[in-house]
């Protein structure tokens, strides 16, 4: 005789399957969280203006700000990948391969431009703190890598935010895993990436915003399964 889970008071579905959702849900909303405060921090603290590019090193205040922003990019790191992994476990066999591994290997970059430009800047605060450097603007050796870390985290990290969007959108039109007016919301997020990112200030919140609105669909909907089993 076959063996039957019910009959031995069983539930025949893993449980740790029915937790991937939540789990996304939650990485999601403390990715999108963190990130909305570092590049918060960050864009209050260091000056747009190249002539000012290392003021922010004198100021205990901006310092103290940059360095609760670096302390968290190793946790926003986590979230996200936690994020994408159990993203892509939810969407399962319907994954597109191609689509897949773009979402992947961008995630993977943005995750490691994070990680690099969080280090430069906390290299940056920790030289000034210890040292007492006064920057020079505009001929200081730190006030390069200001502007190194400013390009990898609002330029190009925040480009392979966009081709991230885009792949999850498509993947997400595909599959229905997710209303149709998000993944239309995610595309048009993704081009004003790739185009205004680096020249108009604030718009790389839109990226953290986005997961935001995902992981609360997610969630809400892991929830109202919940709630009918």
């Amino acid at each position: 005789m076959p063996y039957d889970a019910r009959m031995n008071g069983e539930d025949p579905i893993p449980r740790q399957l029915l937790t991937t959702p939540r789990s996304a849900a939650i990485a999601g909303i403390i990715f999108s969280l963190m990130l909305g405060l570092i590049l918060t921090l960050l864009r209050m603290s260091i000056s747009a203006n190249p002539g000012q590019d290392g003021r922010w090193l004198t100021d205990p205040a901006r310092r103290s700000w940059v360095d609760l922003a670096v302390n968290l990019v190793p946790f926003a790191g986590i979230a996200f990948l936690w994020f994408i992994g159990v993203l892509r476990d939810q969407i399962g066999h319907h994954e597109d391969k191609f689509f897949a591994t773009v979402l992947l290997g961008s995630g993977l970059l943005f995750v490691a431009m994070l990680l690099v430009a969080g280090a430069i800047a906390g290299g940056l605060s920790g030289d000034a703190s210890t040292a007492g450097v006064a920057a020079t603007p505009g001929s200081d050796p730190l006030v390069v890598d200001v502007r190194i870390t400013r390009l990898l985290l609002n330029t190009y990290a925040m480009r392979m935010a966009a081709v991230f969007l885009i792949s999850v959108a498509t993947i997400a039109l595909r599959t229905s895993v997710m209303p149709r007016w998000l993944a239309i919301s995610g595309y048009a997020i993704a081009v004003v990436l790739l185009v205004s990112t680096g020249i108009a200030p604030w718009l790389e919140l839109l990226f953290p915003l986005w997961v935001l609105l995902l992981s609360a669909q997610i969630l809400r909907r892991s929830l109202a399964s919940a709630s009918r089993c």
